[in-house]
C-alpha cells in the first residue's frame, strides 16, 4: 500500500482490497472511538488493544510508513527516468483489480450498474483536473492530508494524485526525502483526522449497501485507468519553482509515441502486474 500510495495514479486502497484486508481495515479504523478510551481506562491496555485490532493496524501502518520512506526515492526516480515501464506495471495491476473487485459483487441490478457508471465518471473527471501550484502552508497541508487519505483508502482513486491536484505533492515528497518532521507530522495528523471521519461513512455503506458500494469502487478503478496509460503526449506544462509539472496530456498509441516506446518490456511488466493480483489473491485466501 505504501509503494502504491507514492505513485500519482495508483491507490493503496486497491492493494488493500486485492490482498483481502479492505473490510477489516475499515472496521478496525472504526474501532477508534470514545468507547475504546473508556475500555482502556476501565479494563486496561490489553483489552483495549484487542478491541482496536491493534496487531493488525500496527503491522499494516508500520509497513506503509517503511515503504513510504524507503521507496519514495526509488519511485520518484522511476517516474522521472522510466515512466513507461512504471506505468505499464501499474496499468496491468490496476486492470486486473477491476475484475477482482467486480467479482465480489453478489447481485447485479439497475442500482449497482448506476453506481458503477457513477464511480467511473467521478474517477475519470478527477483525472482530468489540472494541478494547482505548490503550496507549503501547514494548515493547508493538514487539509491536504485529510482529503488525500480518503482517496488512499478508496480503490482506484489515488491519494498521491489528489495531492498533485491540491498542489501539495511536491512539498510532501520533498519533506519525506529530507526528513522534515514538521511537515510530515502535520500531514500525518491531517490524514488521521480524515481517516477516522471517512472510515465511518465507508463502514456504514458496506453494512447497508454492500453491492452498490462495491460497484462504485469498481467504477473508481475503471475510471482511473486513462490516468495511468503508459504512452502519453504532453500538451502543456507548468513550472512550479524548479519543478516542471504536466498539466495537459493525452493518451496515444505506443506506435505513435515519439522516441523509444519500450513496447516489449512494457507489455512484459503489464503482464507481471496483472498476474501479481491473482498471486496476491491466492496468498490472501490461504491466510
Amino acid at each position: 500500500m505504501g509503494a502504491a500510495d507514492v505513485v500519482p495514479g495508483v491507490s493503496g486502497g486497491t492493494i488493500a482490497f486485492i490482498s483481502g484486508i479492505y473490510e477489516e481495515l475499515i472496521t478496525s479504523i472504526n474501532n477508534i472511538n470514545l468507547s475504546l478510551f473508556q475500555t482502556l481506562k476501565k479494563e486496561g491496555f490489553k483489552l483495549a488493544w484487542n478491541k482496536l485490532n491493534g496487531n493488525f493496524l500496527l503491522a499494516l501502518f508500520t509497513g506503509i510508513f517503511i515503504s513510504l520512506f524507503s521507496l519514495a526515492t526509488a519511485v520518484n526516480w522511476l517516474l522521472e527516468n522510466q515512466p513507461i515501464l512504471l506505468w505499464s506495471f501499474f496499468f496491468g495491476l490496476v486492470t486486473a483489480s477491476i475484475f477482482f473487485v467486480g467479482k465480489a459483487i453478489e447481485k447485479w441490478n439497475i442500482a449497482t450498474i448506476a453506481m458503477l457508471l457513477l464511480g467511473t465518471s467521478i474517477a475519470y473527471f478527477i483525472t482530468t483536473l489540472p494541478p494547482n501550484e505548490n503550496i507549503d502552508s501547514l494548515p493547508y497541508l493538514f487539509l491536504s492530508g485529510a482529503i488525500a487519505v480518503c482517496a488512499m483508502i478508496l480503490p482506484g482513486i489515488s491519494g498521491a494524485f489528489i495531492l498533485v491536484l491540491l498542489g501539495s505533492y511536491k512539498t510532501i515528497l520533498e519533506a519525506v526525502h529530507e526528513k522534515d518532521m514538521k511537515i510530515v507530522v502535520t500531514v500525518a495528523l491531517g490524514a488521521i483526522f480524515g481517516l477516522l471521519s471517512f472510515a465511518r461513512l465507508l463502514k456504514w455503506m458496506f453494512k447497508n449497501y454492500k453491492n452498490a458500494t462495491l460497484a462504485a469502487l469498481t467504477g473508481f478503478i475503471l475510471g482511473s485507468l486513462p490516468k495511468i496509460w503508459p504512452w502519453k503526449k504532453v500538451m502543456e506544462t507548468k513550472t512550479f519553482g524548479e519543478k516542471v509539472i504536466v498539466i495537459n496530456e493525452k493518451n496515444i498509441s505506443p506506435f505513435a509515441f515519439e522516441g523509444d516506446n519500450q513496447l516489449i518490456f512494457a507489455i512484459t511488466l503489464a503482464i507481471i502486474g496483472f498476474s501479481l493480483i491473482f498471486i496476491l489473491e491466492k496468498v490472501a485466501s490461504k491466510e
